[in-house]
């Protein structure tokens, strides 16, 4: 049970974000607020306290879902231009600021960020004539992707979460019918290599084949005090084979529906620890995701927010998912099958992470291997699974 002040301290920081749905008041624009340092949502402290239980907010209480903000107010508050409406069957709108390119469409979810794919949490209205936007949205998209990226100050303590493991195959690759936890673990492998070669401390919650809980993946980075967690997956529309492409979720905030629930109770009253974090999610989020794109050329999928994902949700720091692919897909397995596919994923995810560490990263031609993966407390007794240059499989 979360102490009483703990519960109270939580629902004011939750209202003083996303304000209070009692009344449906005007369409107006609401600009961004600056809370007191320690009491923010986003503050590490605040996240460390809360329990595993989600804390249910009281209806009164719930996040705001009929306030609207016209597009062009926000675009003159962040310093875009006005809303262009863009040729087309589609009511699509455009806001720039001199690189950057936001592009919303009247009744779609799925919006762009300098042509990356960000799914809303609700779709644009039309209002007087006004493209307008949720104000959840703009609290937990349009505000985090326009304010500039700070980078860390120093190296990160970073946990990577091969997804699966043991009898818990995870999906299939329909060419050669070898297991999603067998790509992942690969997948990590090589990751963990490169952000070492960054100066990173790394830590893998797994580095063999057994299975490990998702409580015990939640603390096994509690335990070493993370700074950011990566779950790394692969993705399957069995038996349909047509789909294909990235996607990279980050837990979704509260008064937002998911865009994925695979049959959990997706109520948008749950707060969870990792809510703590929505703000620093979204961006990293947006920055691996994009990287990915522009590495891989893959179809994009877009960033996307997701609630049923308890390794997600127990997190006390910035954590996302990354699906690298569909091993339903025929030309997308054949990909993932390969060495040089999964090198290509980890070194994406190396440079987007340096990116919002120290800086661009340096990504030399031949970068040398830094040594053996740690062998989580939960693996004792099991051999650990180590890098010599090759694969630890053949595909």
């Amino acid at each position: 049970m979360l102490p009483g002040r703990l519960v109270a301290l939580t629902l004011i920081l939750l209202l003083g974000m996303y304000g209070c749905s009692r009344s449906p008041g005007p369409l107006t624009t609401i600009l961004p607020q600056t809370s007191p340092p320690g009491q923010r949502v986003g503050d590490v402290e605040l996240s460390r306290r809360l329990a595993i239980s989600p804390l249910v907010l009281p209806e009164e209480l719930m996040p705001a879902t009929n306030h609207w903000i016209p597009l062009d107010a926000w675009a003159e508050t962040n310093g875009f231009g006005r809303p262009q409406l863009l040729p087309g069957p589609e009511l699509t709108y455009r806001i720039q600021r001199g690189e950057e390119r936001v592009r919303v469409t009247i009744g779609s979810r799925v919006a762009s960020w300098n042509g990356i794919e960000h799914w809303l949490g609700y779709a644009p209205q039309l209002m007087d004539n006004r493209p307008a936007i949720n104000a959840l949205d703009i609290r937990g998209n349009l505000d985090p992707l326009a304010r500039p990226l700070e980078a860390f100050d120093r190296d990160l303590v970073i946990v990577l979460d091969p997804g699966h493991g043991g009898s818990d195959t995870g999906t299939r690759n329909i060419l050669n019918n070898r297991f999603e936890k067998e790509y992942a673990l690969d997948w990590a492998i090589r990751l963990a290599r490169l952000l070492r070669e960054d100066g990173h401390t790394v830590h893998l919650t797994r580095t063999n084949d057994i299975e490990v809980s998702l409580t015990n993946r939640v603390a096994f980075a509690d335990a070493r005090e993370a700074d950011l967690f990566l779950s790394l997956h692969f993705n399957s529309a069995f038996p349909s084979q047509t789909q294909s492409g990235l996607e990279t979720y980050c837990l979704t905030p509260p008064g937002m529906a998911s865009h994925l629930t695979r049959g959990y109770e997706d109520d948008p009253g749950r707060v969870f620890p990792n809510n703590a974090f929505d703000e620093m999610n979204v961006r990293y989020a947006a920055v691996i995701h994009r990287r990915l794109i522009e590495v891989t050329q893959a179809a994009d999928r877009g960033v996307r927010r997701a609630r049923f994902m308890a390794v997600l949700r127990g997190q006390n720091r910035p954590a996302v998912l990354i699906e690298g692919g569909f091993l339903s897909n025929p030309a997308e397995s054949r990909l993932i099958q390969t060495e040089a596919y999964r090198e290509k994923l980890a070194r994406a995810v190396a440079a987007s992470v340096q990116s919002f560490a120290r800086g661009p990263a340096s990504e030399p031609e031949d970068r040398a291997q830094s040594g053996p993966v740690e062998t989580p407390a939960s693996t004792a007794g099991a051999a650990p699974l180590t890098r010599t240059g090759t694969s630890p499989f053949e595909f």
